[in-house]
């Protein structure tokens, strides 16, 4: 398991939205999104952070619009470091991963009318490769199961969160993106439930996001997700004007890769707390 950093970009500046919020913006600033964090710091800026923290599979995510430049910026930060996604088709998909980023992500684009398009699946895939292509798989639950959702997280599909569908989705992709949508940017917790299922069920690599807010969701997404599920954190982190130090995010990653090397024969030291030192 690993924590995997994100940078999240609106009307071309780093921010973070509580995602349910974010609709189709209206003439005269109407329906405008619920904003946690807002930044003049440049895109290059959280990205060169990652870098030099060897914090590598996080996501650059477009919302809407007007965010390319942007996103570009953050690419050439950190070269191979940052998956991309946000309006991503054929006819640019290649050219994100020319500019430097890993992989791209894609959700709405495979969708047509709550179902899954597998001609433009398939035009995906041949334009960059199985390997190169992440399937974001957000959903919001109803009727006790999870449903994929599109559009701004607006649109329930047709698609059901089970473990045969993952296995079928898993051979066009390298990995999957879901965003537990309901806990989406509120601080709330993550949804155990849901990460359990992608533990059990997930067969490729696989990056929970939503509702963490404190390193005991790290903990327990790496105990529900039996150590397979890696877990992405933005709105809590002090980087974003949360109350998580990222400092102590980044310690816990340490923490991680030399027990990886070397199990612990005890329990764990007690995280520190330090804030950034950038």
């Amino acid at each position: 398991m690993r924590f995997r950093p994100c940078i999240d970009l609106h009307q071309g500046k780093v921010k973070q939205i509580v995602g349910l919020t974010l609709r189709e913006e209206q003439p005269g600033g109407r329906s405008r999104p619920v904003t946690h964090f807002e930044t003049d710091r440049s895109p290059a800026y959280f990205a060169r952070l990652y870098r030099e923290d060897r914090l590598p599979g996080g996501h650059v995510i477009m919302l809407g619009p007007g965010n390319e430049a942007a996103a570009l910026e953050a690419l050439a930060a950190y070269p191979g470091g940052l998956q991309i996604g946000g309006g991503i088709h054929p006819g640019n998909a290649a050219a994100y991963l020319d500019a430097g980023a890993s992989h791209v992500i894609v959700t709405s684009f495979v969708f047509r009318e709550g179902r899954i398009d597998y001609d433009r699946l398939n035009q995906l895939v041949s334009a960059v490769g199985r390997e190169r292509l992440v399937l974001d798989l957000s959903c919001r639950k109803r009727d006790g199961v999870y449903w994929v959702v599109t559009d701004r997280w607006q649109r329930f599909t047709e698609v059901v969160i089970t473990p045969p569908n993952l296995a079928h989705l898993a051979r066009f992709c390298a990995e999957f993106l879901v965003h537990g949508v309901d806990v989406e940017g509120r601080r709330e917790g993550i949804q155990e439930d849901l990460v359990e299922l992608l533990g059990s069920a997930a067969p490729i690599p696989t990056t929970y996001a939503g509702g963490a807010r404190s390193l005991e969701d790290l903990e327990r997404v790496k105990q529900r997700g039996q150590g397979r599920i890696d877990l992405t954190i933005g709105s809590a982190l002090d980087l974003f004007g949360g109350d998580l130090p990222y400092r102590a995010v980044v310690e816990w990653q340490r923490r991680q890769e030399r027990e990886a090397v070397d199990p612990p024969t005890g329990p764990p030291p007690p995280p520190t707390a330090s804030r950034p030192d950038r």
